[in-house]
């Protein structure tokens, strides 16, 4: 059972008892238990009752629409986007014509706004304070540089690296960041030329910066863009974490409250020399020993900025470099081959597909549009395109084994004394990296979600997560990086290949040493956010005694943390059979989404195979029945 810190926050609190008999028709017992607040004591209940009572007059209808059409004018007159500005008026006149369509899209813009968090910002491009623009973004900018000056040692002048990708309004909204930045007293460096997000990660810390901004939306449908924030110093280069998000958030309203966007003061920036961006294809390229044998690979960049730094790397590296989906290859903001610019998407990879198959290659490597993630395919005769993508967690598993071979033993009576590394990954990623880690000799760590947290793991060897990302390079960036990952893949299946082998054979291997890890993953977009709310509450409140026929043992549930986690909206689900179930919001896309593991480390290959699919089939029944 885990309660919150607060006692006075009523809460359901869920815990199981574990079958710890032999008796097959055992049926776990999951008991509830509400913790509820005191309530008002007699004292206040008095004062309520002897209070004066104050008839205000109800808001209409009326009232709240031209509190919205002041609210649209106020943001339209501080607009110096021409774009944003026509879209906003079009929607003001149509709104004073009647047009409810129209109050409904302003209300949908103008009641919220896009919250600052750990994530930075993300959403669609669009005029509004619930959408991405320039106005949203100068009052980031100015309410990040009020942050760093309050936590500057005295007599610094504290300094931000900027870094922006090929989407729409990218460079726009980094020039602004910059402008608006040195206007305020920090000292802003603009990087080059579009770039890809491990480049402004390694340039937080290579130019010993106290911030890096990253304009980009990764992987997210095209009119989407975003704003990363990372700290240097203590920091060493992560993304924000709580309570940093929160005290740049509060300098963001605080902005947005009392200051008109085109009277901030902005200043003269510096523009970053190529240096760094030789200095992280060195860092990146040095990860690989000289190839022991040339891989035949087909490399896209996903109408993304990953190319040219990726070719760069490899060349430097040593490799030769791969046959190019030429289509995907020059960034382009439209996204035109692909619905979603996302390697993880159905029908993302078919031209990659298509130009393996032309080649005969025996690998496939992708990044998504700020290279930040990396795809994997390999040959599969029974796919109907001649290949197979590899899960996230595949990869995760067999970059996570290279590295903990590669990783130094423990010497504590070397001078000075050595300690074991970490591997990490986070909760909803594979246990397999566990398993890994207890056979080197290696310390295992969960965290949560997302790399903010797997990258401040201390004495880190390597991270992953599920979702394609990797950090195999921890000392020179400290985020997941789609190009040193592909460097780390083409420099062991270069390996595999001089020994006779193929990727798929390693991965065999590693099922035989290990035992057999299956993942699935069920992802259900929503209309409204609400509707995961609902279903994250029917869980807690009425939770499973089985998924599908297979009983649950525990359910953890991380709203109020658990262990040294922090709280997040996440449930843990545990099975009698050893397999897992993770079960989260979406952090940046409006889905609901199910993890599932299995694992079986007994029989031969082909059983064990056969049996880690049955339980995670049946999980996946199990799971769709319970969030349907």
């Amino acid at each position: 059972m885990h309660t919150p810190g607060d006692a006075s926050e009523p809460t359901v609190a869920i815990s199981t008892i574990t079958n710890t008999s032999d008796d097959a028709g055992f049926e776990p017992t999951v008991a509830i238990s509400t913790i509820t607040s005191d309530g008002p004591s007699s004292e206040d209940v008095d004062d309520l009752a002897t209070a004066p009572v104050v008839h205000e007059k109800p808001e209409t209808s009326t009232d709240r629409t031209t509190a919205l059409l002041q609210a649209a004018r106020a943001w339209l007159n501080q607009d110096p986007d021409p774009e944003t500005q026509a879209q906003l008026r079009v929607l003001i006149n149509a709104v004073d014509d009647g047009d409810t369509a129209a109050l409904s899209n302003l209300h949908s813009r103008f009641d919220t706004r896009l919250a600052f968090g750990t994530a930075g910002l993300r959403g669609e491009i669009s005029a509004g304070p619930n959408r991405m623009n320039r106005v949203l973004v100068s009052q980031a900018a100015a309410g990040l540089a009020t942050y760093l000056r309050r936590h500057a040692a005295a007599g610094v002048t504290p300094s931000v690296v900027i870094g922006y990708d090929g989407r729409k309004n990218s460079q726009v909204f980094a020039t602004d960041t910059a402008a608006i930045m040195a206007g305020a007293g920090v000292r802003a460096i603009l990087l080059p030329r579009l770039l890809p997000t491990p480049v402004l990660a390694f340039a937080v810390r290579h130019l010993d910066a106290s911030c890096g901004v990253m304009v980009t939306a990764s992987h997210n449908p095209p009119n989407d863009n975003g704003y990363k924030v990372y700290l240097g110093g203590a920091n060493h280069g992560a993304q924000i974490v709580s309570p940093d998000d929160k005290a740049i958030s509060t300098e963001i309203l605080r902005v947005a409250a009392d200051e008109h966007v085109l009277h901030l003061p902005r200043g003269s920036y510096e523009t970053a020399e190529e240096d760094v961006v030789h200095a992280y294809i060195a860092a990146t390229a040095g990860i690989a020993h000289t190839p022991r044998a040339q891989v035949n690979a087909v490399y896209t960049a996903m109408h993304g900025v990953g190319w040219d730094t990726t070719r760069r790397v490899l060349e430097k590296a040593g490799f030769d470099l791969p046959t190019l989906v030429d289509a995907q290859i020059a960034p382009d903001a439209a996204f035109p081959t692909v619905a979603f610019p996302n390697p993880e998407e159905p029908g993302a990879l078919d031209l990659a597909y298509e130009s393996a198959r032309e080649v005969g290659a025996e690998l496939i490597i992708a990044n998504d549009p700020d290279a930040d993630r990396l795809a994997v395919a390999i040959p599969d005769l029974s796919s109907a395109s001649g290949y197979r993508r590899l899960s996230g967690n595949e990869v995760g598993a067999i970059l996570g084994w290279r590295a903990a071979a590669m990783a130094p033993a423990s010497d504590p009576d070397a001078l000075p004394p050595v300690e074991a590394g970490t591997l990490a990954c986070s909760i909803v990623s594979s246990p397999a990296l566990h398993a890994v880690a207890d056979a080197y000799g290696l310390r295992f760590t969960e965290t949560l979600t997302g790399f903010k947290w797997v990258s401040r793991v201390p004495n880190l060897v390597y991270g992953f997560e599920e979702a394609l990302g990797y950090l195999v390079n921890p000392g020179t960036v400290r985020d997941k990086d789609g190009i040193s990952a592909a460097v780390a893949l083409l420099s062991l299946v270069s390996d595999l290949k001089s020994e006779g082998t193929t990727l798929a054979g390693y991965l065999d291997l590693f099922s035989e040493k290990f035992g057999h890890f299956a993942s699935g993953q069920i992802s259900v977009r929503v209309s409204e956010l609400s509707t995961i709310a609902l279903v994250m509450t029917r869980l807690r409140e009425s939770p499973p005694t089985h998924v599908g026929r297979i009983r649950v043992d525990e359910i953890d549930d991380f709203r109020w943390g658990l262990g040294e986690l922090p709280p997040s909206d996440v449930l843990r689900i545990r099975l009698t059979d050893g397999s897992r179930v993770m079960v989260r919001p979406s952090g940046t896309e409006p889905k609901l989404k199910v993890y599932i593991d299995t694992r079986c480390t007994v029989g031969t290959l082909v059983e064990r195979r056969s049996a880690a699919q049955a339980a995670l089939d049946e999980l996946d029944r199990g799971m769709r029945t319970l969030i349907a």
